[in-house]
């Protein structure tokens, strides 16, 4: 099990990231947790100005990168033993590049290969590995070779969960927004379980937030995240991150007052034979995939030192000098009236009948027909697994 420490600094990367990548102008899907081990095995590996840039990014501390390739090994292993979760890594080597063993002997247990310098060959057995490693989804690596790649290094990560309690599924049309008249795919369930479903947080930096924990039976959540309509999508994933960790204080929905309580939340009193307050929640079912080039964003991954081709950064990988030629991730995920999966590579390479007498019961109907975000968390260590954002829903069939 990840501890806090290492949990935090994987969080603290996925929402920087977040923030910079997702505009909110288009759905996409992004995962730190997949990207923070292998900067980490980099990390402890690195020289040089490359190796302080690293430590930055990876959040934990000058000196730290020590012990940053062990740390990297313990994540991934980590989310390999989470239920629901399967984490791989991958090491290919150029036939003639020495490697230095005591590194290797550090990385995770995983597929060690080498690379002919054919690339239509090479390229084949690294897209297989993908393929096989994300049951399909991901069917090629999200890295190019060229007959001088020396070294790739790439993390496979597959989430998956069943909820609960499943949804119904049925028909949303909003009514305004970017989505208004729109026939779409909904997604509709009913619980008495007010505070474990709802969470309206009023102050973050992104805004008000309203959050909507959807729990899978093997201990795997997906919170939807809705904040104001004119916030970007990243300052809202960035700022739900830390409102899923407690960092900002909320009410759950027993504790609203009647109205609009919140984004997308209206409370009210509705004639009922039943008096147990009730809250109905609404989103529609989605599908999302992306791919990222992490390069775009060399600060935040802690990569702009380490691309300089005039000399070596890698002096604990091997003696032959050693420079970032790209780096990237591909993602997919799936929303649906069962469950949720995702799937993701990453890769680095070197270069409610009749009624009784009327009552009223509260009634709180929380609905995502706007553009909102989604963040898949490991619920006992509060990892964030998985984090996206939805502007293209699944339209109704």
């Amino acid at each position: 099990m990840t501890d806090a420490t290492a949990t935090g600094a994987v969080n603290a990367l996925t929402g920087r990231w977040a923030r910079a990548a997702v505009s909110g102008a288009e759905s996409t899907v992004l995962t730190g947790a997949g990207a923070w081990p292998l900067l980490a095995l980099l990390a402890g590996a690195a020289g040089g100005p490359a190796r302080g840039e690293l430590e930055d990014a990876l959040g934990i501390g000058a000196g730290g990168a020590d012990g940053a390739t062990a740390l990297g090994r313990e994540v991934v292993e980590a989310m390999a033993a989470m239920d629901g979760v399967a984490a791989a890594t991958g090491l290919w080597t150029r036939y003639d590049l020495p490697v230095r063993p005591e590194w290797e002997a550090e990385l995770p247990r995983g597929v060690r290969g080498v690379l002919s310098g054919d690339t239509e060959r090479d390229g084949k057995e690294l897209d297989a590995w993908a393929s096989r490693c994300t049951d399909g989804a991901i069917d090629r690596m999200p890295v190019p070779l060229t007959p001088v790649t020396q070294l790739v290094l790439a993390g496979a990560l597959t989430v998956r969960t069943a909820w609960q309690q499943p949804f119904q599924p049925g028909f949303l049309r909003p009514g305004h927004g970017p989505w208004r008249d729109r026939s779409l795919a909904g997604l509709t369930r009913k619980t008495g379980d007010l505070d474990g479903v709802l969470r309206v947080v009023p102050d973050t930096p992104a805004g008000p937030l309203t959050l909507s924990g959807v729990a899978g039976g093997n201990g795997i959540d997906v919170h939807l995240v809705l904040g104001p309509e004119d916030v970007p999508g990243g300052q809202v994933l960035e700022a739900g991150i830390g409102a899923v960790a407690g960092e900002y204080p909320g009410w759950g929905g027993s504790a609203l007052p009647l109205g609009e309580a919140g984004p997308g939340v209206t409370v009210m009193e509705a004639v009922s034979w039943d008096t147990t307050p009730s809250l109905v929640l609404t989103t529609p079912q989605f599908t999302v995939t992306a791919r990222h080039d992490l390069l775009r964003h060399a600060e935040l991954f802690g990569l702009r030192t380490a691309q300089d081709t005039s000399r070596g950064h890698f002096p604990g990988i091997s003696p032959s000098p050693l420079a970032l030629s790209s780096g990237r991730q591909s993602m997919t995920a799936s929303f649906s009236a069962e469950g949720f999966w995702a799937a993701a590579v990453t890769a680095f390479a070197m270069a409610p009948g009749s009624a009784p007498p009327q009552r009223k019961a509260r009634l709180v109907r929380v609905t995502y027909d706007r553009p909102f975000g989604f963040l898949a968390v490991h619920r006992a260590t509060g990892l964030v697994l998985t984090a996206g954002w939805v502007t293209e829903p699944e339209a109704a069939s």
